[in-house]
């Protein structure tokens, strides 16, 4: 009879291990989930999330609560991000302190590639490269490159400030397609707008949302897309593959993360609901309306557009020598 007791006792055992491990996961979520933000309140990452919030919270049966941690464009919130000690702190993140921040900032509280839990890529948007009518020529994206290549002077170009994306997207941009620029930074969209009007500047990577009217009042022309292939976005404009440039993919995006020690049935659970979540067809049209384009929301889709754009973001910062205090 012993010979039989043991495998029964054994497998008794098995299964009482397991038994805490099946509360913690029918438990989950036992309290309300903080869903932090670290932009302010009417950005692009806020208004997504205040969209999520409602259908996750219904999802889970517990209240979604946001909270907007706005500073260092997006850092402050990241690190509280990773920093949360328990399994019920998620947050919204833009692509800067997911990818390029730990370049930029030497002193970066956080480390991107292993304090955070990826969860969901909830849109996506491409840069528009611009440039005033007066410059543009005939508005095709080719000859303006030739243009620029044959310039007598290196022509200038106006971001949204150092490290952000529309410098180092139009670095990428730059270096990909061969031609020299001088970088000039500007406190946003509408001073980039008046220096080009002005002749101060020959073009720019602005967010679709921020160059549309521009280009609708007939003072800029759009020169291309700055994604690697035509969007519904900009389905007129030529991608980047159009224009001989392979494998570069850039554009804005935010995605909703957790901590790293985020347990597994917490990771589960919100992983499956995100993605039917933003997957959802009322939701694309949402975001859509806002100005984005939803992809594939996995985490594993998420992980690999910051393994691929750390590496492209990080390797400009490097051979530029770009560092912020």
């Amino acid at each position: 009879m012993t010979f039989f007791h043991r495998p029964l006792r054994a497998a008794l055992a098995g299964c009482l291990a397991v038994l805490p491990l099946l509360a913690a996961a029918q438990a989950w979520p036992s309290k309300p989930i903080r869903f932090v933000v670290g932009y302010p309140p009417g950005s692009s990452p806020d208004v997504q999330a205040r969209l999520i919030a409602e259908p996750l919270a219904k999802a889970l049966g517990q209240p979604v609560v946001v909270d907007n941690k706005p500073g260092a464009g997006g850092n402050i919130g990241a690190d509280l991000i990773a920093k949360a000690q328990d399994d019920h702190t998620i947050g919204i993140v833009g692509n800067g302190p997911l990818t390029s921040a730990k370049f930029l900032y030497p002193q970066l509280p956080y480390d991107p590639q292993k304090d955070f839990t990826p969860l969901a890529l909830v849109g996506a948007a491409p840069l528009v490269w611009v440039a005033p009518k007066s410059a543009a020529g005939s508005g095709s994206a080719r000859e303006f490159i030739r243009q620029v290549k044959t310039a007598s002077q290196p022509p200038a170009y106006g971001s949204t400030g150092l490290g952000a994306g529309t410098h180092l997207g139009m670095e990428v941009l730059r270096e990909k397609l061969g031609f020299e620029a001088l970088h000039v930074p500007y406190t946003g969209g509408p001073a980039i707008l008046n220096a080009m009007l002005g002749g101060q500047l020959q073009m720019a990577l602005l967010p679709a949302s921020t160059a549309a009217p521009m280009v609708q009042s007939g003072r800029v022309v759009a020169l291309a897309s700055t994604s690697a292939r035509r969007t519904p976005l900009a389905p007129d404009l030529p991608a980047l593959e159009e224009l001989g440039v392979q494998g570069v993919n850039i554009e804005v995006w935010n995605a909703i993360v957790g901590p790293a020690r985020l347990s597994a049935p917490a990771r589960t659970r919100l992983a499956t609901e995100l993605a039917r979540i933003v997957d959802a067809r009322e939701m694309r049209q949402k975001l859509l309306v806002q100005g984005w384009k939803v992809d594939d929301p996995s985490p594993g889709a998420l992980a690999r557009r910051i393994q691929d754009d750390t590496a492209l973001y990080g390797a400009i910062i490097s051979r530029k020598g770009i560092k912020l205090e």
